[in-house]
């Protein structure tokens, strides 16, 4: 008679884990499909502040007016430096990062002595 109890108590939690192991499956599932705004939002910010470090650290690029913004792969680059030849040197940089996948290029060339 222990057997059989013992047996369907074995069933019992072998049932138990099964369910509970479709249960974890199915919730991943959905999860892998449709990322959260929060986490889109920290991918963008990365890849922004990946772009940014790279700028600063290319030879001849002025980086103190330059803003970038990231979203979903796409850069936009805007502000002002005060070289034209660093705005074409600003958007192959931007290129170059890992993640990466388009460069708006809207940088403009300061005027000299600010302007006024």
């Amino acid at each position: 008679m222990k057997v059989v109890d013992m047996l369907k108590a074995l069933s019992v939690v072998v049932c138990v884990a099964v369910a509970s192991s479709a249960y974890a499956q199915s919730s991943d599932a959905t999860a892998t499909t449709a990322p959260s705004a929060k986490t889109t939002k920290k991918v963008n910010r990365k890849l922004g502040l990946d772009v940014r470090r790279a700028l600063s650290k290319a030879q001849g690029i002025d980086v103190s007016n330059i803003f970038v913004r990231a979203r979903g792969g796409a850069v936009v680059l805007t502000g002002t430096v005060p070289d034209g030849a660093q705005i074409p040197k600003a958007e192959e940089v931007a290129k170059g990062v890992s993640g990466v996948t388009s460069v708006s290029n809207k940088l403009t060339l300061a005027e000299p002595n600010g302007g006024g």
